[in-house]
């Protein structure tokens, strides 16, 4: 299915489909996982008690709409602020940054992003609707001031908390080769890949090694 090929009644299924399973998922996700969340929470307090447990980020999702993301707080609390110091060693090519060891990073933080469980508090993003559990990764408004109009079709869609790009490297490809795995996504979008991709991210986080 091409991007302009997707008929309405195909998108009203999916999405359909899609959303509830989002909802679902998510709810059932944050039942399971409340005795981590809480146990995370504590650990991240203890670790700087004078910072938030939460970080809040503005993100862009579909069609170019900010949204305000949830993560566990795994930086120190000037972290935007040293951003601008650390710019030129940008680890990743194209509009995005990524440094694998970020000096910003807390001693907490370094174990919740290796494990991507800084990542759990999107899931109340999903149940507001502002995320998918399958889609691309929402970029920051700075990074989408750089995007070209080919680039801006990731942005056709829902963001998800994990995605193509995820199970396929990750952090050890280049911002172009994401792109390039969210048109594929976005393309070949359906139910049975979503959960192809879910079953496949479950798989990879037990034994995560290039998540920073």
């Amino acid at each position: 299915m091409g991007l302009s090929k997707v008929s309405n009644r195909g998108w009203s299924v999916y999405g359909v489909l899609k959303r509830l399973i989002d909802i679902v998922g998510a709810f059932a996700g944050l039942v399971v996982l409340l005795p981590l969340l809480i146990v995370v929470s504590i650990l991240v307090k203890i670790d700087d008690p004078k910072g938030s447990v939460f970080y809040y980020q503005t993100r862009v999702g579909k069609d170019e709409k900010h949204f305000r993301m949830y993560k566990f707080r795994s930086m120190v609390r000037d972290a935007d602020k040293q951003l601008e110091k650390l710019l030129g060693q940008n680890e990743i090519e194209g509009a995005m940054f990524k440094m694998r060891h970020d000096p910003r990073v807390t001693r907490i933080g370094r174990f919740i992003r290796k494990t991507s469980i800084d990542e759990l508090p999107q899931l109340v993003n999903v149940l507001r609707g502002d995320m998918s559990l399958v889609g691309p990764r929402p970029p920051l408004p700075r990074e989408v001031k750089e995007y070209t109009l080919y680039d801006k079709q990731r942005l056709s869609v829902t963001p998800g908390c994990t995605g193509l790009w995820q199970i396929s490297g990750r952090n050890e490809l280049s911002f172009g080769q994401m792109v390039e795995l969210d048109l594929k996504y976005i393309n070949q979008c359906s139910i049975r890949f979503d959960c192809l991709i879910i079953l496949k991210t479950i798989k990879m986080l037990l034994g995560s090694k290039n998540a920073y």
